[in-house]
């Protein structure tokens, strides 16, 4: 089968050090830029693999930053308004199980009409989704301060 068939969906590590950076900075919303070393510390992340994360991030149009001493990053968007599945997607692409049953990337399957998979797939698909899009860091620090 020459189809590609995607990605399984699975956080890599770069995108669980996202997801943790996130918190952190959600967490500061509203007190200024926050030093990537001060996230690096707090959540035990590798500075410069850190630093990559948080310049996909801004790229994303996720965070901005600001140079100099009192520089650092911070949420471009109130934390209510950005979802889990923003981050995933920006650090590891689409959320499908195949590339199928992506938004994102759809490719498409001579067999999808036919095949019983599809149907799991996009359900599967639907509902990682459902769940990263129905999460805002405000809910996660919210519940992190329980």
């Amino acid at each position: 089968m020459e189809y590609g068939g995607g990605q399984v969906v699975r956080l890599s590590r770069k995108g669980e050090y996202a997801l943790r950076a996130m918190i952190v900075l959600a967490a500061e919303y509203g007190n200024g830029p926050i030093d990537s070393q001060t996230v690096a510390d707090r959540e035990r992340i590798p500075k410069k693999f850190l630093g990559q994360i948080l310049l996909e991030l801004k790229n994303a149009g996720i965070l901005q930053s600001r140079r100099g001493p009192r520089g650092g990053y911070y949420m471009i968007r109130a934390p209510k308004d950005v979802t889990l599945a923003e981050v995933v997607r920006a650090i590891d692409g689409p959320l499908a199980p195949l590339s199928c049953v992506s938004k994102m990337a759809h490719e498409r399957c001579p067999e999808e009409e036919s095949c019983g998979l599809w149907a799991v797939m996009m359900d599967v698909r639907n509902a990682i989704a459902r769940t990263l899009e129905g999460v805002t860091f405000e809910d996660i620090c919210g519940g992190a301060r329980k």
